[in-house]
């Protein structure tokens, strides 16, 4: 499915968030908080955008995706970028080889949500964080049942209409609604071994910026 949307997928996404998405990488930069010498580990990487800002903080970042279409499209338009195919429940990394993980809008597509979260916490050391950015759950209720109805309705269309694809954001509208809200989400995290989980909401709940930290050895 990525793999036929690789192309215009940064501009699908600039599109039908409003543009929301370039304050949203912004938070996730923030969070992960990295520098010089930092290994960070973006998985679910697209085609490398969400890579930029910790390449341009001096970290040695990874961008790891499932979809071989992404990996193609991000090597064509960041190429100074360590392309790495990977699965997410599986990743081709040693034990914690790796300052920061995390993942922008990707969790949710994975097969198994707490194997990843897992195996996101294997490759981190001792002391590491995990940052993960995923659409949730709008905060105030009539906002809520709007956003819903734009998901189901408005996305698909604007979606298909750029990028000729809209089926494909048929499932992504699905995948939204049915995932955990802010609370579950974290519930997970913790089930998968990270400690001090917290998060916040962004664009009034419609992002949870979520965090957390593999305990010391």
């Amino acid at each position: 499915m990525f793999d036929g949307i690789a192309e215009r997928y940064d501009l699908i996404n600039d599109v039908v968030s409003a543009g929301q998405t370039r304050q949203w990488r912004r938070a996730v930069e923030r969070a992960v908080d990295a520098g010089p010498g930092d290994r960070v580990l973006d998985l679910a990487a697209g085609t490398g955008t969400s890579s930029l800002p910790f390449a341009a903080a001096g970290a040695q970042v990874v961008s790891c995706d499932f979809s071989l279409g992404m990996l193609q499209a991000g090597r064509k338009r960041n190429p100074s970028l360590p392309f790495v195919a990977g699965d997410g429940t599986r990743l081709p990394f040693a034990d914690g080889v790796f300052d920061a993980a995390t993942i922008s809008f990707g969790l949710r597509n994975v097969v198994d949500t707490g194997a990843a979260l897992a195996e996101m916490r294997r490759v981190v050391r001792p002391g590491g964080r995990l940052v993960v950015c995923e659409f949730s759950t709008p905060v105030w209720g009539p906002f809520r049942t709007v956003y819903q109805e734009y998901l189901m309705e408005a996305l698909p269309r604007i979606a298909g209409a750029i990028g000729k694809q809209g089926d494909s954001y048929v499932y992504l509208a699905e995948s939204i609604r049915d995932w955990p809200d802010q609370a579950g989400l974290a519930a997970l995290i913790q089930d998968a071994g990270w400690t001090r989980v917290a998060w916040r909401n962004l664009t009034g709940g419609i992002v949870a910026l979520h965090r957390g930290f593999r305990a010391d050895a």
